[in-house]
């Protein structure tokens, strides 16, 4: 028995095998497959896709064949991938120096005819074979090492598809942890900047108080700066708290919640807008979901609504709908309504549109990005519709099993 020498490119050779994370996984179908067709078409009562270690044969799929590794000493495919063949093909083991002496060649029952090809990879590194034996010697027709040859770029594809899927949940990974950070980050510094933040404020006011009187009117305009300054500021980390706790808020539990409460709540937290007119619409007398979450949604899409709306009397609809698979929601006003080109933009965190609320203020641009966050999170999507001078209507639904692991936890 000759035992085949080691490849070339040896260590890049294995370097490569080790970047499909393929060794010692579980059976799969699709290469149960590609083995029961190889030996129905070669018709052979063997085929394996192999795949060559630095002291080991290990079979992905082993048709035919109940153990799952050799040592590599006795293994045909190592001599596949170190020969420059398209395909290895043995007609009668017993009568060639490689094999004659190899302990399943001489066993029992033994492997007499093989045909090998090799599992190479993009970079032209041989992986390991996909393979057919008989006991008895055969040849094959050139239409079977055809479609051997084509199995052989399918187990191929298999391992580059399961390659490609194993960077991206890496990636992804990665990119959720990229994530965490920024938002801990986020909620550290506007944490750490609001108590500054508080102290400038009430300063300035103090200031405008106590020697306001004292101040030309140059810096009566300065002070004035100072304080419309800070509260804009004070806005924004106020924004970017709501959105990095957002997450956490998400970990909350699953509970009932009648729909008459949520009316309740929402007139009671707005009860100083004398020409706010509210209405829920819905047949359903309650729902199941995260109590914290839809709260904050709903909050945030009507004090929007009540903030920019132009019209003598503030109008907003609430309806609340259900299928087998979602609750919908559609938060309805009569405000000025958002520009077609504007409604792309809404969502993005710190996109803010030229237009001012009631007091003159513009927003911060975060608090449509965390509805859309959290609506998310919860398994659904959010989208606008809305008319110039016609009032705006945001819809969005929520998966009904609750809480859905999305792209962000």
């Amino acid at each position: 028995m000759k035992i085949a020498n080691k490849h070339p490119k040896e260590a890049l050779r294995l370097k490569e095998l080790q970047s499909y994370s393929i060794l010692d996984s579980l059976p799969e179908k699709d290469y149960d497959n590609l083995t029961a067709i190889a030996a129905e078409i070669c018709e052979s009562p063997i085929s394996l896709v192999t795949l060559l270690d630095d002291n080991r044969q290990w079979f992905k799929s082993h048709h035919g064949l109940s153990i799952s590794e050799t040592l590599i000493e006795v293994s045909f495919c190592s001599h596949t991938i170190v020969e420059d063949k398209d395909i290895l093909i043995v007609q009668d083991s017993r009568c060639d120096d490689r094999f004659k002496e190899n302990p399943f060649v001489t066993a029992d029952n033994g492997i007499v005819f093989y045909a090998g090809v090799p599992l190479v990879s993009p970079k032209g590194l041989p992986l390991g074979t996909i393979c057919v034996a008989d006991n008895k010697p055969k040849e094959l027709s050139t239409n079977q090492v055809a479609s051997l040859k084509a199995l052989a770029s399918q187990v191929m594809n298999l391992l580059e598809l399961r390659k490609k899927n194993e960077l991206l949940k890496d990636s992804m990974v990665a990119l959720e942890e990229k994530n965490k950070e920024l938002e801990r980050f986020a909620y550290i510094a506007a944490h750490d900047l609001k108590s500054p933040l508080n102290n400038i404020s009430a300063l300035s006011m103090l200031l405008q108080d106590s020697y306001g009187k004292q101040l030309d009117d140059e810096g009566q305009t300065m002070l004035g700066y100072i304080n419309s300054s800070s509260e804009t500021l004070k806005g924004l980390v106020d924004g970017l708290l709501e959105y990095s706790k957002s997450a956490s808020v998400l970990d909350e539990e699953i509970t009932e919640i009648c729909v008459n409460d949520i009316k309740e709540e929402i007139l009671s937290l707005f009860s100083y807008q004398h020409t706010l007119e509210f209405n829920v619409h819905s047949s359903l007398k309650s729902i199941f979901a995260n109590r914290t979450a839809i709260d904050q949604i709903l909050i945030n899409l009507i004090a929007n609504a009540i903030k920019y709306n132009d019209k003598n009397k503030t109008k907003i609809e609430l309806h609340l709908l259900e299928d087998d698979e979602f609750y919908e929601f559609r938060v309805q006003d009569n405000g000025p309504g958002i520009a077609v080109d504007d409604q792309k933009k809404i969502f993005e965190i710190f996109t803010v549109l030229k237009g001012q609320d009631k007091d003159g203020k513009k927003g911060h641009g975060i608090g449509l990005a965390t509805v859309k966050k959290m609506v998310e999170h919860l398994g659904g999507t959010i989208h606008v519709q809305s008319k110039i001078g016609e009032g705006t209507s945001f819809n969005f639904k929520i998966a009904k099993s609750g809480q859905m692991a999305a792209t962000f936890q």
